[in-house]
């Protein structure tokens, strides 16, 4: 009778589709090349998606030996499973890895989850075949590298198995037949591929368990492995691959990986899309690779990561950013070739003050970044330094359990069990107050500068006065004053939803009226004001808000320029049940002053008729809903929210003049 091996790696879906388990995908190829006797091994289908906790264990019931990966998203799900399973099968062997076992405290994470018999800790190939060779005598269990357990009450811990250098001694999954099963089983699946072309991570900070990891050193798949993979990707139709390489484009043979790749689509059509995590620093070779990327279809916009720009911050997470004049580089030569990039910040790192994040983001929009700041809420991994409880401590940390919530996602009201992560909503430096404020503070900057409400009068007047954008969007924060009722409404929204965040709530915003989903909360402010008819209002205020300031504060410049600018936003602006294109006559060069500022170029602001059709006919959205999608959340990452003028010359009497009294 043969060993049933049981597999469990629960992926998240996307838009309906599901990820190959990769990582237990790997161990079975591993194992049944170097298993001294695979043939009394039958390894079962494994689950890889979100299930009910009986049908999962209902499918393991008959295993004997069953291997959990486990990472923060489905944790709690998986130990579940784990859970019921033992309390039916108490003969059944049930191990763990992957990202979510701790290194430190592996004692108490076996107490609390004592249905597992042992924990498997960093690479699992080397171990797979020692395991499935040893578990069912536990007097053996001494000489399985790389394992925790539990013996008649005593921690156990056995050295840790060398790292594999060499990484082509573990066999594709792909192109070892591992999945063909499952894809049999599951003819209307729509795969997902993740897929590395190396291991391994040369940096150590401390908010990421990726170094930690690996050991720093970085290994690499064989390249001629790698192109048949990328044709086997292309024979099961794979729309979208996930690249888990830490930093994409740190050798020279990543351009002719995303270059085959491009081939491939061009060809046969998939895939569609490839998603990698840049290099820092490598300033030619990353523009190259994304210019390829993007010449092909294949990029879902670049990310240009800083996390932080504060020098103390940074020491304290021991992160090295990429350096200034690379990244603005690298910014004017991505916007100037229309690829759209976009740049994570963390919000609550140690040593981060609300001036200095504030000010961090008036930086990298000064240099550059037009298209999206993406701003996380910083979350605690277990194996990340920051994750051990004397980092904590020593910052003043405040951690607290926050429902995991995808953005644009829907929680399915059959889910049994909800996944936590461990976010902080305060430190040292950061106290409560402030980081609600600062947590405002990033949504009121979405909304205005990169939902593009209001980003060409900002650009403008950042340029003409050389006010800092910290200083402009000082202007709108948290006002309270009845003479702007829009502009309150907003601020008392975004303040609300960070407290709500800090006492536990969800990251985002649950809206059954538009599409039933979980939106940031600058998108669905956006979404209010269009549906409730205010954005007319908010503009004047916006625009007395700023007349105010420049007048009160002796600044030169002339107001009729910004007035135009606030004018042609709010013209440019796509909103649904329109129709008709729009002609505009404009008394100054708005649009070309604010897309030469866009790829670092300088022009005067000329006092010249300039004439443009929008064309608002040949794309436009029948209902809200459709809006809401195509615009709202299709638009977050490519910040596609402005219709792009056309130059052109027609008759004076039908266009519309930004003069025209309470026009907007």
């Amino acid at each position: 009778m043969k060993i049933k091996v049981g597999q469990v790696q629960i992926n998240n879906s996307f838009s309906g589709q599901n990820y190959f388990p990769y990582s237990v995908g790997l161990l079975q190829a591993y194992a049944e090349k170097n298993l001294s006797d695979p043939s009394i091994f039958e390894f079962l289908s494994p689950i890889y998606s979100r299930v009910k906790i009986n049908i999962a264990v209902e499918k393991l019931m008959n295993a004997d030996i069953v291997l959990f990966s486990l990472y923060v998203w489905n944790y709690k799900l998986s130990m579940e499973i784990a859970k019921k399973l033992k309390s039916i099968r108490s003969d059944v062997i049930i191990v763990a890895g992957g990202p979510q076992v701790p290194n430190n405290g592996t004692e108490e994470f076996l107490k609390q989850n004592y249905f597992l018999d042992f924990v498997c800790h960093g690479e699992g190939e080397r171990v797979i075949c020692p395991i499935l060779e040893n578990f069912q005598d536990r007097g053996t269990w001494k000489n399985i590298p790389s394992i925790s357990y539990m013996q008649e009450g005593s921690y156990i811990k056995n050295a840790p198995a060398e790292r594999i250098q060499a990484l082509d001694e573990i066999p594709s999954p792909y192109l070892g037949g591992v999945f063909e099963k499952l894809i049999e089983e599951n003819p209307n699946e729509r795969w997902l591929v993740m897929w590395e072309t190396n291991r391994g991570c040369p940096y150590s900070c401390a908010f990421c368990d990726w170094g930690s990891a690996t050991a720093s050193k970085v290994y690499k798949f064989d390249l001629e492995r790698l192109f048949r993979e990328v044709d086997w990707f292309k024979e099961k139709k794979i729309e979208f691959i996930f690249c888990c390489d830490a930093n994409f484009g740190a050798f020279n043979r990543d351009l002719d990986i995303v270059n085959y790749v491009s081939s491939t689509k061009k060809d046969y059509g998939y895939p569609h899309a490839l998603s990698v995590q840049n290099t820092k620093n490598a300033k030619e070779k990353t523009f190259q690779i994304q210019k390829a990327l993007s010449d092909a279809g294949l990029n879902k916009g670049v990310t240009l990561s800083l996390q932080s720009v504060d020098a103390e911050t940074l020491k304290n997470i021991k992160r090295s950013n990429i350096r200034t004049n690379v990244y603005q580089d690298l910014q004017t030569k991505f916007t100037a070739e229309n690829i759209e990039t976009y740049t994570d910040l963390i919000l609550g790192l140690p040593g981060e003050t609300y001036d200095t994040f504030v000010d961090g983001i008036s930086n990298v929009i000064e240099a550059g970044q037009h298209n999206r700041i993406q701003f996380n809420n910083l979350s605690i991994l277990p194996n990340a330094e920051m994750g051990n409880p004397e980092y904590i401590k020593r910052h003043k940390m405040e951690v607290i359990d926050s429902r995991i919530i995808n953005i644009h996602g829907s929680l399915l009201e059959t889910e049994e069990v909800y996944e936590i992560q461990q976010l902080i909503v305060a430190t040292e430096t950061t106290p409560r107050e402030d980081w609600v404020k600062t947590r405002a503070y990033c949504w009121l900057t979405a909304l205005m500068h990169f939902d593009k409400l209001l980003q060409i009068p900002f650009i403008v007047l950042h340029k003409l006065t050389g006010l800092k954008y910290r200083e402009i969007i000082d202007l709108f924060k948290f006002h309270e004053n009845n003479d702007y009722p829009v502009i309150s409404e907003i601020n008392q929204f975004f303040l609300k939803e960070a407290q709500s965040i800090q006492n536990g709530g969800p990251e985002y915003c649950i809206s059954q009226e538009w599409l039933n989903i979980y939106w940031p909360a600058d998108e669905l402010m956006f979404i209010k004001l269009s549906t409730e008819n205010k954005l007319d209002a908010f503009y004047l205020e916006v625009e007395n808000i700023i007349k105010n300031y420049l007048t009160d504060n002796f600044i030169d410049v002339s107001f009729t320029i910004i007035k135009e600018a606030i004018f042609f936003n709010r013209s440019l602006l796509k909103q649904p049940l329109v129709y008709d294109d729009l002609k505009l006559t404009l008394k100054y060069n708005i649009w070309e002053f604010y897309r030469a500022c866009l790829i670092g170029e300088d022009i005067p602001i000329e006092e010249i008729e300039c004439k443009y059709i929008i064309d608002r006919s040949s794309h436009s959205w029948n209902d809200w809903q459709q809006w809401c999608k195509e615009v709202v959340w299709y638009g977050n990452k490519k910040g596609a929210y402005l219709y792009k003028p056309i130059k052109d010359s027609f008759l004076d009497e039908e266009v519309l003049e930004p003069e025209l009294e309470g026009h907007y």
